[in-house]
């Protein structure tokens, strides 16, 4: 399967739209032990500056949090509890916005995704963003590198028929921000999360 890498154009897009045009791209990783890669049907979006969600709300610039100023296309990973989880940097440099991969479907590197996860059935190898990186061995070495230029990249996929969109998981301290419709999923999916 040949890739066709997304340019650093793709991502120079406003956080809700950059949300819903990466559902059905392909996110692929290289790996010394192999390629894996599946299409996005799940992603989550984190408007920084005004969102209590997210991590850089209020300008919050940190050690970690430092990419999210960086400009579109970089990537930002950082680990929630044991997991790891990768997201895309998005809007200017400056305005600390960001896309979350929340869930995959398999195409490339089954065998190899089932023997990371520790797992045999396919549907719960990409389910999850947590899951995602472990299939996929996404780590934070990747944070800092771009989507468009290293071993962990964005190709073109397919465009899904409908999508769907609803409130986000996990982010129940967050006052208002509970509430905002900024997930969306291919609709009917089987590998969206829930």
């Amino acid at each position: 399967m040949t890739h066709s890498i997304l340019p650093k154009e793709f991502y120079e897009a406003p956080t809700l739209e950059l949300a819903q045009n990466l559902l059905g791209c392909l996110l692929v990783k290289k790996s010394e032990d192999g390629l894996t890669s599946g299409y996005i049907v799940e992603t989550e979006a984190y408007k920084g500056p005004i969102d209590r969600a997210a991590h850089s709300f209020n300008y919050r610039r940190t050690k970690r949090t430092e990419i999210m100023f960086h400009s579109p296309g970089h990537i930002y990973t950082y680990v929630m509890h044991t997991h790891c989880l990768v997201n895309v940097v998005c809007e200017e440099v400056d305005q600390p916005e960001a896309v979350l991969i929340r869930a995959l479907e398999p195409v490339e590197g089954i065998d190899l995704m089932k023997q990371r996860r520790g797992t045999d059935v396919i549907k719960n190898l990409t389910n999850g963003p947590g899951k995602l990186t472990k299939a996929l061995n996404i780590t934070m070495k990747d944070y800092g590198h771009t989507f468009y230029d290293s071993s962990l990249y964005i190709a073109e996929g397919y465009k899904p028929e409908h999508i769907s969109s609803g409130p986000r998981i996990g982010i129940q301290n967050s006052g208002e921000a509970v509430h905002y419709p900024w997930r969306y999923w291919v609709t009917g999916n089987s590998y969206v999360s829930r």
